[in-house]
Order: C-alpha cells, then sequence, then structure tokens
C-alpha cells in the first residue's frame, strides 16, 4: 500500500515524541526510544513538526503553498515518517522515553568536582613519573613475570574489565544527557572490540557530544595514572618496585597501547568519531569507501558499476577526497604489521606450544601450552565467528531488499 492510498489527507497524523535539532541548513529528527534519526531540511522539518502539532496532511500543504508557493511533497514526507517508524500505528500507543538507567550516576562521574579529582590524579602521576623514571611507560614492563603464559593469562584478565569500563564511561557519559546507550561486542580488521552505541548523540548540540565521544580515553588516561600512583605507593623498603608495582606498571602500559590503538582512525576508533563530528560528517567511513571502490571501477572501465556521488553527504564526499587514502594507508599498515610482525612471531610461539604437547612436557610445560592455546585459539576463533555472523547478516539485509 502507497502512502497516497494509507493516510487520508483530512485526517490527522499521529506520531510518537520526536527530537529536533537544528545543525547548520539540516535538522536531525528523531526517537530515541528506538534510535531511529533522519535529517531532513528546514521546510521538511516544519511539516513534520506541524503534522505533529495535529495539522492533517493538506493542512500542511495549504501552509506551503501559501509560504513556499508550490504545492508540497507531502507524500514523500510521509513515506519518509513511516521509513523511520515516527508513525503511531492503528492500534497502537504513542512510546514514552522512560527513564534513562545511570543518569545520575552519569552526572556525577562528570561533574566539575570530579573532573577536578581527575585532573590531579593525572598531574600526580605525572609528577611521580618525572621524580621516578623507573615509572615511566616502556615495553619491558610487560614482562613483570618469567612464566610468557602468566603474563599474557594476566594481561588478558586485566584487559576485560578495563576494556569493559572503558566502555561504561562512553555509556554514562551519553546516558547523562538522557541518551540511551548499549555495549555490544563488535570487529575491527583482525581485532576484536567492545563498542558502545551512542547514536542518540545526533540530538544533542554538537559541543554536548564531544565529552560521550573522548570519555572512554579519558577512563583510561586515569587508569594509566592510577596504575602508575599504586606502583609507586607500594615500593618495597629498598625503594625497589615490588611484584604489585610491576605489575601494575604491566597493565598500565598495556593500557597506554590501547590509547594509542585509538589514533587508528580508519578503524572507526573514538578518535575517528571525534573527527567526523567535529567536520560535520554523517558517514565518512562509508563514503569513502565507496569513493575508493569508484576509483577502482573507473580505472577497470566499468563506469556503469560506479555509484552515484551526487547521493552522497556533501561534506563526507569532501572530506572522502583526502580520508579515502587514510583509509588505503591505514589498512595497508596494520596488515604489513600483521603479515611481517604478529604473525611470525604467533607461529613460532604456536609452533612451541604444540611441539610440547607432542612431546614429553613437564606438568609446568603441558600447563603452559594448554592454557596459551586456549587463550590464543579462543580469540581467533571469536574473531572468525564475528565475520561470519556479519557476512551472514549482510547477505540476509541484501536478499530482504531484493524481495521488498
Amino acid at each position: 500500500m502507497d502512502t497516497a492510498t494509507r493516510f487520508d489527507q483530512d485526517s490527522r497524523i499521529v506520531l510518537h515524541p520526536l527530537v529536533y535539532l537544528a545543525d547548520g541548513d539540516e535538522i536531525t529528527i528523531g526517537r530515541r526510544d528506538i534510535d531511529s534519526y533522519g535529517i531532513f531540511p528546514p521546510d521538511g522539518a516544519e511539516m513534520v513538526r506541524r503534522l505533529a502539532a495535529g495539522e492533517t496532511p493538506r493542512e500542511v500543504d495549504l501552509w506551503y503553498q501559501r509560504e513556499y508557493g508550490e504545492s508540497a511533497d507531502i507524500d514523500h514526507v510521509l513515506g519518509a515518517l513511516v521509513e523511520l517508524d515516527f508513525i503511531v500505528d492503528d492500534g497502537e500507543m504513542p512510546q514514552r522515553q522512560r527513564p534513562i538507567r545511570g543518569q545520575r550516576l552519569g552526572a556525577a562521574m562528570f561533574s566539575f568536582p570530579a573532573m577536578i579529582l581527575y585532573a590531579v590524579m593525572i598531574s600526580a602521576s605525572l609528577i611521580a613519573m618525572a621524580r621516578s623514571p623507573d615509572l615511566t611507560p616502556h615495553y619491558s614492563n610487560l614482562f613483570f613475570t618469567d612464566y610468557l603464559t602468566i603474563i599474557e593469562a594476566v594481561l588478558a584478565a586485566g584487559a576485560v574489565p578495563l576494556v569493559l569500563l572503558h566502555e561504561a564511561f562512553h555509556l554514562l557519559a551519553a546516558r547523562r544527557l538522557g541518551i540511551r546507550s548499549r555495549i555490544s561486542v563488535g570487529r575491527r580488521l583482525y581485532y576484536v572490540v567492545l563498542e558502545t552505541s551512542l547514536d542518540g548523540l545526533v540530538t544533542v548540540p554538537r559541543r554536548q557530544r564531544y565529552l560521550p565521544i573522548l570519555a572512554g580515553m579519558l577512563l583510561d588516561v586515569l587508569i594509566f595514572s592510577l596504575l602508575t600512583l599504586i606502583a609507586d605507593l607500594t615500593r618495597t623498603s629498598n625503594s625497589g618496585l615490588s611484584a604489585t608495582g610491576r605489575l601494575c606498571l604491566a597493565l598500565a602500559f598495556a593500557t597506554l597501547l590501547r590509547i594509542a590503538w585509538q589514533f587508528f582512525f580508519y578503524l572507526r576508533t573514538d578518535l575517528y568519531v571525534l573527527m567526523s563530528t567535529l567536520l560535520g560528517c554523517v558517514d565518512l567511513h562509508t563514503t569513502a569507501k565507496r569513493l575508493l571502490r569508484n576509483r577502482l571501477w573507473r580505472l577497470a572501465g566499468r563506469h556503469d558499476r560506479m555509484a552515484d556521488e551526487e547521493q552522497w553527504h556533501p561534506v563526507d564526499r569532501r572530506v572522502a577526497n583526502w580520508y579515502s587514502w587514510l583509509i588505503v594507508a591505514g589498512y595497508t599498515f596494520s596488515i604489513a604489521v600483521f603479515a611481517f610482525g604478529v604473525a611470525p612471531a604467533v607461529y613460532l610461539m604456536f609452533a612451541n606450544a604444540i611441539g610440547r604437547l607432542s612431546g614429553n612436557p613437564t606438568t609446568g610445560e603441558l600447563a603452559d601450552s594448554v592454557v596459551f592455546l586456549v587463550l590464543n585459539l579462543g580469540q581467533i576463533l571469536l574473531t572468525v565467528w564475528l565475520g561470519v555472523r556479519e557476512r551472514r547478516q549482510r547477505r540476509a539485509q541484501e536478499f530482504q531488499h531484493l524481495i521488498a
């Protein structure tokens, strides 16, 4: 059933509660309760406001004719509202947004007194590192024991709660603004990652988006600072680092590596999101990948396979001209590092672990090999499973689009 036959032009259209945010020449309209958002021009947004206020489609069309001297494409607007699930169906009640769980906690965690405390903690850690060079980050800090399996197990076990805290800071920073947010598992090239959905940020002013985007990195810096201070405060009587201190510095260095990973923009990290927000992009990464495909099809002479670049958001299209090359360089660098740096080391470690199992290992060697294989094969299998799941989901969506 098309829009014209579904809606009576003289009957009121009931809409769910919507939020509106003007950003330049565009207005974002959305439902926060289901994270459904659309970008409208000013005249289209005013039409939606009038429909939400109780005017009928015909009344909105008459207003548009008086204002702009031509008939409104009201059916197109209604179709967009249906697609975004903004319209209340027959027998359905308008959905009211429920209170956001954790909103008060988020407000407290990012209050002015909390920020002062964070600044004091970071400053104290910097002073401690300047006073004691053995606290400064170095890769040798990872080797807090001679047993490699213990190092890997402790770092892996320590990473889980720290990564969860990273995402929880994103979540709380968004929920303090009344934005729904949730944590899920995702994949970036050959990395398994946790992700926090912050779709609702498009409905708040841009200046309010920066803290939720950077909150995870703030948590990482705080964790690094806290671990460094604990290492300094738990020194032995001869001023040397204690076992607890060496462990804290190992976890601090691993945290520093996660902070550095945020600078891999091409993996759509927090800093990529920040850059997109600052530049006013809508979907920069997707646009850049489509631009790369267009370049390849152009070189192959297959202009019929090229996407219509005029359909892309103008800001995305402009930024993608240089960001697309960053994607190529970034993926090339990541694959090269994996192929020439990570893969050979992983091969040797797996070969040694499997070699022990096929020989006559001691109890310690057997335990070392089994734990190592379980930890590493588990991550590899999880990465493969996520990749297969994403591929199946894309195929299912493409199939549904074909039969729609």
